[in-house]
């Protein structure tokens, strides 16, 4: 059933500094609800009071404050690690690619100072390591498809805190001000307290400001 609180979640997801008013308070609700009444009219297909729509605003400005809580559980500045010279490889799966991973480990497991990460998908397997192993991604892999590689990427990894896992929004409050700034993230990789975000080179000193001014 299609109510005013869903029309206006909708309207105000669909523009992102309709959003992030509503989540700093810094918009008139009342005002807002005049702007917005007629296309929820249309959705409807009746008449609506202003009022309503300003409570259906009011509640929704108390669940976007994302920023808040994931300020509660970063009480001090998370480790923050810049990686560069990387490389990302992606495989598609195949009977032999785990065995080649083996091989892969054993490399790295002498040679600690390397970046590696590997993601297996359903379909799809992503490597992404220091230029380093370039050689012996090439030598190890040779038999093995191809989908897509990208050289030049760098990497910032953020340390989360345990209490992460039980908190909404703590990936929403580090990934927004990356799209608000327009910068792309080719890969994310994550585990359950630390969160890696690659990108292209160009792009790395952007995106260590904005992150970091997350937690000044």
């Amino acid at each position: 059933m299609i109510t005013i609180p869903k029309i206006v979640e909708k309207i105000i997801k669909n523009s992102t500094f309709l959003e992030e008013g509503l989540n700093k308070k810094i918009i008139n609700l009342s005002a807002l609800s005049r702007i917005i009444k007629l296309d929820i009219e249309k959705e409807l297909y009746k008449k609506v009071e202003n009022g309503a729509i300003t409570m259906a605003l009011k509640r929704l400005a108390n669940k976007l404050n994302h920023k808040k809580n994931s300020k509660k559980i970063f009480s001090n500045t998370p480790n923050i690690i810049v990686r560069s010279n990387l490389t990302e490889t992606t495989f598609v799966n195949s009977q032999t690619l785990t065995s080649k991973h083996q091989k892969l480990f054993e490399i790295i497991s002498k040679q600690k100072e390397f970046f590696s990460t590997i993601t297996e998908g359903v379909f799809e397997t992503t490597l992404i390591v220091s230029e380093e192993l370039e050689n012996s991604i090439k030598k190890i892999y040779q038999d093995e498809k191809i989908i897509i590689k990208i050289p030049n990427l760098s990497s910032v990894t953020i340390k989360l805190p345990k209490e992460n896992i039980d908190i909404s929004g703590v990936y929403y409050f580090i990934l927004k001000p990356l799209a608000w700034e327009g910068i792309n993230i080719t890969e994310i990789v994550s585990t359950t307290h630390e969160i890696t975000l690659i990108f292209k080179e160009k792009d790395i000193d952007r995106a260590f400001i904005v992150l970091k001014s997350l937690f000044d």
